[in-house]
């Protein structure tokens, strides 16, 4: 039996490219003639450096958003010859670590799911140590810096962004608009009563507030909004790892029913209870959410890529983004109580979701195995 070596390098900026790395993972192992490993890149290339990005990744977007916005505006717009050759020489340096493994371990396959990963595998690929290259784009746009790398497949959540691709010197023969990676368990559905019941929760209309680990977002005024709302439902509130934010929302005092999470290992049942969900829109849960054929009310993007899902859900019809002006028990209200603005929205998640990326993935990654 051929095998084949898989080697997947995240980075921990957000937990979500970890997050994709280890669903494709799952995938894989199931498989006997494939062997896999996952690392975080920085974290093996230098503990401090690898530790250094992730708080300063989540201070900047939780502490200076706007500032982390516009850095990120302006590498949208810079020219892709424009500090070339400073990136070109820092990955070089970083590279030179990451060759151990490379060389250890002789993957068949790498898989990067951080386009700073993959500007480190460009530079490797030159020496014939990555094997084939895969870069997966965890976002609904193309992030800045992609133009810099290149791989032998790029995946990405839509053909919708193959003309972005394109323009950033992508090959439109190397795009695979597969999907971003989720768990399989979110591509399997469960009847709203039953899993309702699993949850422990009345059988009635449902409306899902993720918090999120880190407390982005105002929930506590989001769930004061909902209680303004005519329309009956009740509110299933998911925390986290947000101890702080679980206790405001256990000690409110609101009308309707509301049942208040901490960290949960069943967030499929209780999207599968949902009617709909408001999320910030990160990737992931974007992707989990739509796999689970949720209509999206998107709360509290974090200025660039989170706006730029928010833009293209918007403009795929998926979406309704809430604000100062546009508050969420409207949102609700519409959703809850227009059939046809429900069904338009249905139709639009259905055609974008992509509940298999993790298998599809896998299934390019086998077709690599020389036969």
């Amino acid at each position: 039996m051929i095998r084949v070596r898989v080697l997947i390098l995240s980075v921990g900026t957000g937990h979500g490219h970890h997050q994709v790395g280890s669903a494709i993972m799952k995938n894989l192992e199931e498989y006997d003639n494939v062997q896999c490993t996952k690392i975080d890149t920085f974290k093996y290339i230098n503990r401090i450096l690898g530790s250094s990005l992730s708080e300063g990744y989540l201070m900047a977007t939780k502490y200076t958003p706007k500032f982390y916005g516009t850095f990120y505006r302006m590498a949208e717009k810079r020219k892709p010859s424009e500090n070339l050759s400073v990136f070109r020489a820092f990955n070089t340096l970083l590279s030179r670590k990451l060759t151990y493994i490379l060389e250890d371990y002789r993957p068949d396959v790498t898989v990067c799911t951080h386009v700073f990963a993959a500007q480190i595998v460009t530079v490797l690929k030159k020496k014939s140590l990555a094997g084939i290259t895969m870069g997966i784009v965890t976002d609904f746009t193309i992030h800045p810096y992609w133009e810099e790398t290149d791989l032998n497949y790029y995946i990405t959540p839509s053909e919708l962004l193959n003309d972005q691709a394109i323009h950033k010197g992508i090959p439109l023969e190397k795009i695979r608009p597969l999907g971003i990676p989720i768990f399989e368990k979110f591509s399997q559905k469960t009847s709203k009563t039953e899993a309702r019941e699993m949850a422990g929760i009345e059988d009635q209309p449902t409306v899902l507030v993720i918090g999120g680990s880190m407390g982005y977002g105002n929930i506590t005024e989001i769930i004061q909004q909902l209680d303004l709302c005519t329309t009956d439902f009740q509110i299933l509130c998911v925390c986290g790892n947000n101890a702080a934010l679980k206790q405001k929302i256990d000690t409110m005092k609101i009308k309707k029913k509301l049942y208040s999470f901490g960290f949960v290992n069943n967030i499929d049942i209780l999207m599968d209870a949902s009617d709909c969900i408001i999320t910030k829109p990160g990737g992931l849960t974007v992707s989990e959410s739509l796999a689970k054929g949720l209509p999206l009310i998107l709360t509290d993007p974090i200025p660039g890529q989170e706006e730029r899902n928010a833009d293209f859900l918007k403009d795929a019809g998926a979406s309704i983004t809430v604000d100062n002006n546009f508050t969420a028990d409207r949102a609700v209200h519409i959703l809850l109580s227009d059939p046809w603005k429900r069904y338009a929205m249905l139709e639009a998640v259905h055609r974008i979701s992509r509940p298999h990326a993790s298998q599809n993935v896998c299934d390019l990654i086998l077709q690599q195995i020389p036969r």
